[in-house]
């Protein structure tokens, strides 16, 4: 059975989620304060961690900043309704997902799910294990990515965007499609989600592959990954064609 943990304060939430997901085949363990979280997290081996932004002591960014550099448990962060740079600063230093406060129980029973199937999943053997587009290597199964020959650190949703972005490279990709491929859940045009991973991406890699955007918005489409421009070079001729 899954063991997660719930950082919140919010004892009457704490004890509904405890209730509700003891039932779907998950050993709930629960910490009131960020200090006493971080401290269960780091000593713990969990599957899932549920952080609350608004924490006493330490808030719940600075617990997810100091608990990436230890390990990579997945985390989906829970914030107040309307606070759209906690989602974009806890999504740009590590957080697997986020969820709005007041939120369904079911929905994010969804969610997680849907971070532990993508987290918990082996490559597939159909799967490259070396994607490269010009200055960034991608080893799928060792999870690393190299831009320029240096190492870049990726969260795990970062990852698996620029993974379906490098194998499509040159082609748009939908959002509906990473919404399916990588969030595992439906799209939705109020869902920030994954344009934020893409902002984060553009700031990791750099803003340009030769001549060309990196990553390019397309209008009511998606996104697209430049190709690097094939040499021009040819063979010489004496003669021109007819």
């Amino acid at each position: 059975m899954p063991r997660i943990l719930i950082i919140d304060d919010d004892r009457d939430l704490t004890q509904m989620l405890g209730e509700y997901l003891g039932p779907e085949g998950f050993v709930v363990e629960t910490a009131p304060t960020g200090e006493d979280g971080l401290a269960a997290a780091l000593g713990t081996e969990y599957a899932l961690i549920i952080l609350d932004v608004m924490l006493p002591q330490i808030n719940g960014l600075e617990v997810l900043r100091r608990l990436r550099t230890r390990s990579s448990c997945p985390v989906i962060m829970l914030t107040a309704r309307g606070q759209d740079v906690d989602r974009i600063v806890g999504l740009e230093i590590g957080a697997d997902d986020y969820l709005a406060k007041p939120f369904n129980a079911r929905e994010l029973l969804a969610r997680m799910h849907a971070v532990l199937r993508r987290t918990q999943a082996a490559p597939s053997a159909s799967t490259d294990d070396v994607i490269a587009v010009g200055d960034v290597v991608m080893d799928v199964r060792a999870r690393t990515v190299r831009c320029g020959g240096a190492a870049v650190e990726l969260t795990s949703l970062e990852f698996d965007v620029l993974r379906v972005l490098l194998a499509s490279a040159g082609e748009v990709v939908s959002r509906e499609r990473l919404f399916e491929d990588v969030l595992r859940r439906e799209y939705s045009v109020f869902d920030r989600s994954v344009d934020n991973h893409v902002s984060s991406l553009r700031r990791k890699l750099g803003p340009r592959v030769g001549d060309a955007e990196r990553i390019k918005s397309v209008r009511n489409a998606g996104y697209v990954y430049a190709r690097t421009p094939r040499s021009s070079s040819h063979p010489s001729s004496g003669s021109s064609a007819p």
